[in-house]
C-alpha cells in the first residue's frame, strides 16, 4: 500500500517526488516513456520555480546550466520600439532562466533518485483506475506484463492527455487557438547574447531566447500548422522577418505546434487529484506552463501527508487547492492570450496603434508591473496582473 502514485514522469512529476521523498513517504512515480525526452521543449524557468526549488537544493544546479534572460527587446518593423528589463521583477532572481527541458528533467530525476532511489518506474502504462473508498487501485502494464497497484491518494500528472484525468471521467473543456508557430534550435549568430527580441512585424510575430551553449531559440508565428517543415523553411521566415540569416544546417530542434487553453472541471475527484498539463493546458507563447505546474505540486505537497492518513479531514484543505490553482490557471490563460494577441499580424493602422501601446507599457513608470506580470510574479506573491474571467 503506497501513501502516493503519481502518474507521469515530467519535469511535475518528478518535482512531487522530489518533495513526497522529503515529506518521508511511500510513493511512487510511474512514467510511461522507457528513456528521457531527448527533445528541447520547454525552456523557461520562472523565478517563482527558482524560489521553490530551493527547498530541494536544486536552484544553484540550474541556475549552473542556465542562461538568465535578463531583458527582452521588442521590435517593430526595422526599429525599435523598447526594452524590458526583469531587474526589478524578483529581489533574488530577476530573470527567467533558459534550459531546454530534457536538461531540466535530468536534474530533476537525479535529485529524486538520491532522496529515494527506486520510485521512478519507466515503462509503466497506466490502464485502469478504480477508487473503491480507502484506497485506489491502478492496473498498468510494463514490458507486457500487467502490474497492479495499490494506494491512498492518486495524482495525475501525465499532461494534457492525461489518462488518469480521462479514466475518472473529468470533463477538459476549453479549445484550440487559430494561432500555429514554428520554432527551432540553431547557433546563436546574433549579438543579442542573453537578451531576448520579439519581432513584431505585418507577417506576424518572431521570437529569439537565448539557449546554452551559445544556442538560440526562434519562434515564428505561421499562418496554419506547418506539418512537415524543415529547418531551411524556418529559416527562410525568419530572413523574410528580421533580416537575420539562421545556419540551417546547424538546427538541432525543429517542431511545427498549435496552441490551446484548456481547464479541467475538477482537480480532486475522491482520491484522485489533478496538477500540471493534466489540470489545465495553456498556450506556451510566455513559457508559463512548466512553473505554473511546479507551483500545482508546491501547494498539494504540504496537504499530501494528512490525505494519505485521513481523506475526510483533508477535504477542506483539498477543496481550497482546487479553486485557488484553478484561478491561477485562468491567470496565466489570459496573461498567455495578452502574448499572442501582439504577435498576430497587424497592418496600416492596425500595426500602428500595437506599435503604440506597446511603447506606452514599455514607459519605466509601467516597466516594473510589465516585468513581474512576465516573470510570474503573481505566482508567488497571489497578485494578479488583470482580473480572472
Amino acid at each position: 500500500m503506497l501513501d502516493v502514485l503519481v502518474v507521469g514522469g515530467g519535469p511535475v512529476g518528478l518535482y512531487l517526488g522530489c518533495l513526497l521523498a522529503q515529506r518521508g513517504l511511500n510513493f511512487a512515480v510511474l512514467e510511461q516513456r522507457t528513456a528521457p525526452s531527448t527533445h528541447s521543449r520547454a525552456i523557461g524557468i520562472h523565478p517563482p520555480a527558482l524560489q521553490a526549488f530551493e527547498a530541494l537544493d536544486l536552484t544553484a544546479a540550474f541556475l549552473e546550466r542556465g542562461v538568465p534572460i535578463r531583458r527582452g527587446q521588442v521590435r517593430g518593423d526595422g526599429h525599435l520600439l523598447g526594452e524590458l528589463s526583469f531587474q526589478g521583477a524578483s529581489a533574488r532572481y530577476p530573470f527567467i532562466l533558459s534550459l531546454p527541458q530534457q536538461e531540466t528533467e535530468g536534474l530533476l530525476e537525479r535529485r529524486l533518485a538520491q532522496l529515494a532511489p527506486g520510485t521512478l518506474r519507466r515503462g509503466v502504462e497506466v490502464q485502469a483506475l478504480r477508487d473503491v473508498g480507502p484506497h485506489v487501485q491502478v492496473t498498468a502494464r510494463s514490458g507486457g506484463r500487467v502490474q497492479e497497484w495499490t494506494a491512498r491518494v492518486v495524482v495525475g500528472a501525465d499532461g494534457t492527455r492525461s489518462r488518469v484525468r480521462d479514466l475518472c471521467g473529468i470533463d477538459f473543456p476549453g479549445g484550440a487557438y487559430a494561432d500555429t508557430y514554428l520554432m527551432g534550435d540553431f547557433p546563436d549568430t546574433t549579438a543579442f547574447r542573453d537578451a531576448a527580441a520579439i519581432f513584431l512585424g505585418s507577417g506576424g510575430v518572431v521570437e529569439a531566447f537565448p539557449l546554452p551553449g551559445q544556442r538560440r531559440r526562434w519562434v515564428a508565428r505561421t499562418g496554419a500548422l506547418w506539418r512537415g517543415a524543415q529547418a531551411p523553411d524556418l529559416a527562410a521566415l525568419v530572413r523574410a522577418r528580421t533580416g537575420f540569416a539562421l545556419p540551417a544546417g546547424d538546427c538541432s530542434m525543429l517542431s511545427a505546434f498549435g496552441v490551446g487553453r484548456h481547464l479541467a472541471r475538477r482537480l480532486v475527484a475522491g482520491r484522485v487529484l489533478l496538477i500540471g498539463d493534466a489540470a489545465h493546458e495553456v498556450s506556451p507563447i510566455g513559457g508559463q506552463g512548466m512553473t505554473l505546474g511546479w507551483l500545482d505540486a508546491a501547494a498539494l505537497a504540504p496537504l499530501l501527508p494528512e490525505a494519505a492518513v485521513d481523506r475526510a479531514a483533508a477535504e477542506p484543505a483539498l477543496r481550497r487547492y482546487e479553486r485557488r490553482r484553478r484561478q491561477l490557471a485562468r491567470l496565466a490563460a489570459r496573461q498567455a492570450e495578452f502574448n499572442m494577441l501582439f504577435g498576430r499580424p497587424a497592418r496600416g493602422l492596425g500595426g500602428h496603434l500595437r506599435d503604440g501601446a506597446l511603447r506606452a507599457l514599455l514607459a519605466p513608470s509601467i516597466q516594473p508591473a510589465l516585468a513581474r506580470a512576465f516573470t510570474m510574479g503573481w505566482l508567488s506573491h497571489q497578485e494578479a496582473p488583470w482580473p480572472a474571467s
